[in-house]
């Protein structure tokens, strides 16, 4: 292979959903309220489980740190996305694909790592309730927390750096909507299918690794419930699992509809189409899942706007309340 068509190029151009010039407004108008009703959801689940003391418990604080993953993974790729919608700018430098890439991978596998901690504080709770006070502790949940964040961050890093290490000599034209990496692999010189497969391996063992382990917990859990005398116990008690189970079907479920599709030959701009339900569609549905199914979450959330709507009136009519109690005595 010749070096002098080696290059290091100073960006790149997204095609996006070019390939569907008629369905832009359409996706714009639909991914920009899918994006709003994400933001809106986590960040309300953070803000509820801050404020209620209630909440302040391992399986909540759990769920802010996915929530806040899930923000994180949000903001690494719609933005960029709406915007070549709207205004066609579909230009993005060097650095900012490589940090695109680096961000999307880390809060990725922070998200599944996440998943697979809940998965264990879900076992323990209902397998050993006597013993979950000192086996999942504020200090173990943080430091879960922090190791999941720390291997996200990792894998990140060994993906981006594997990727953006290679020579680029090709058309610089990103077939997709944000710097994803299998488009970004046909762009190279050489090498490029060895790190497609050292990514997928390590996508894979990752992804595989954590559901594996959630299989297991669910496992253990499904066996305990079964040995319960009372039906209405059991469904307490699994009830308290839904939410759960419901994201990790719908994390896993669209991640491996994305990793069939490629072994598949499909039309220009499908890849798109398809992945769009896990970049936008996942995290658009799992604010919804827990706050529909956790009932302490939907009491906490009502109970913090019936506060902050007294607050308001009595703020608005500051002498209202001492009126109302003066006329009841």
């Amino acid at each position: 292979m010749r070096r002098d068509n080696q290059t290091t190029p100073t960006g790149f151009i997204l095609t996006g959903f070019s390939h569907f010039p008629k369905l832009q407004v359409a996706l714009f108008v639909l991914f920009l309220l899918m994006h709003m009703v994400t933001l809106a959801g986590n960040l309300v689940i953070m803000v509820v489980i801050r404020v209620e003391r209630g909440l302040h418990m391992p399986m909540y604080l759990l769920l802010g740190a996915l929530s806040f993953s899930e923000l994180c993974y949000t903001f690494s790729i719609t933005p960029k996305m709406l915007s070549g919608l709207v205004s066609g700018t579909r230009a993005i430098s060097f650095l900012g694909c490589a940090a695109q890439t680096h961000f999307s991978f880390t809060f990725g596998f922070m998200h599944s790592f996440l998943l697979t901690v809940m998965g264990y504080d879900r076992y323990v709770a209902i397998c050993h309730p006597l013993r979950y006070s000192t086996l999942m502790t504020s200090r173990v949940c943080i430091q879960l927390v922090v190791a999941s964040w720390l291997g996200g961050g990792l894998l990140g890093l060994l993906v981006t750096c594997a990727v953006f290490q290679l020579p680029f000599c090709r058309s610089h034209q990103i077939d997709h909507f944000f710097c994803h990496v299998p488009p970004l692999l046909q762009l190279t010189c050489a090498g490029g299918e060895m790190v497609a497969t050292v990514v997928n391996i390590l996508c894979m063992t990752a992804l595989l690794g954590c559901f594996l382990l959630i299989l297991l917990s669910y496992a253990f859990i499904l066996g305990h419930i079964l040995q319960m005398p009372s039906a209405e116990g059991r469904h307490k008690t699994f009830s308290t699992c839904a939410s759960h189970v419901a994201v990790v079907v719908v994390h896993y479920g669209c991640a491996s509809v994305i990793y069939l599709q490629r072994k598949l030959p499909q039309a220009a701009g499908a890849s798109a189409l398809t992945d769009v339900s896990y970049t936008v569609f996942t995290p658009f549905l799992s604010p919804i899942i827990f706050s529909l199914r956790s009932k302490d979450l939907k009491n906490a959330l009502w109970k913090s706007l019936r506060k902050s709507f007294v607050v308001r009136n009595t703020r608005f009519w500051p002498g209202s309340s001492f009126s109302c109690r003066s006329g009841y005595h």
